[in-house]
This record gives C-alpha cells, structure tokens and sequence, in this order.
C-alpha cells in the first residue's frame, strides 16, 4: 500500500508540475503574441495612416484580435482611440480612471510610452471572458502620436 501512495504522490507531483510549466509556456507565449500583435498594428499604422488604423483597431473582426488578445490605442493625453471590445469609450479620456484597485495605469502607460517608447504597465481588469476582475499586463508602444497596446491577463 505505502508503494501506491509512493506512485500515486509522485504521479500527482509530476501532474501540477506539467500544468504549471505548460501554463508559463503559454502566458510566454501570450506575451510574445501581443508584442508582435502591437509591432504589427503600429506597422499597419505607418503604412495606411491613422484614421485607417484606428478604423481596424476598432473592428473587432480585424487581423489585430486573437482570442481574448486585441490591440487597442490611447493618444498621449489618455484619449481611447481604439478598443473593439469596449467601443463606449472611444473618444474619452480615461487618463484619471483608476483600476479597481484604485491605480490610474494610463497614466503609467504615457509616462512610459514618453520615456522609454514601450513597455509592460500592470493593472486590474475585466476579463471579457470570464467577467471577473483579474491582473492584467499590457505591452505599450509609442507610434508617433498614439500608444498602442495589447494586454494579457495573468
């Protein structure tokens, strides 16, 4: 008996194991996905000009929404310009919106599009999915008037 609690521990170990470092796989991926995604959109943005930017952007059956990942744009005064999924807020500034927790993240994503030109900004966010307030990282980049972003829940 001892044997097969032996086995069975063991068997389980390796289980949890499996699914911890598959999950850190995928949110590495998740990660490098919205990184390209946010690459791509700013790309797309140079080539066909702003206005068509946004315009795809803001469609949320463009090339720029992958599952639960989209790339979404805040000018650099905290104006939404793009959001697929959350279309009310378009054309508002949100800079002083705080997350749940009460942090004003846009304001940390324009500071960071300012001095360093992209990065990771942690918050608290509505998972579209599952309707639940999770943490939230999203990669920012600057291109040339707007910040573009894409976030990933952790």
């Amino acid at each position: 008996m001892n044997e097969m609690v032996s086995k069975w521990i063991v068997t389980m170990f390796a289980v949890v194991l499996l699914v911890g470092l598959t999950a850190g796989l995928a949110r590495a991926d998740n990660k490098e996905t919205a990184i390209n995604l946010v690459k791509s959109a700013a790309a797309y943005i140079a080539t066909n000009g702003v206005e068509k930017g946004l315009d795809v952007l803001n469609d949320p059956t463009s090339e720029f929404v992958k599952g639960e990942l989209y790339v979404f744009a805040y000018d650099m005064n905290g104006v939404m310009m793009a959001n697929s999924f959350k279309q009310n807020l378009v054309g508002q500034n949100v800079l002083d919106v705080p997350d749940t927790a009460g942090k004003k993240y846009r304001r940390e994503m324009v500071e960071v599009a300012r001095t360093k030109g992209s990065g990771w900004v942690d918050y608290q966010s509505q998972n579209p999915k599952t309707k639940k307030m999770e943490q939230k990282t999203t990669y920012i980049e600057k291109a040339g008037d707007l910040i573009i972003c894409c976030g990933i829940f952790k």
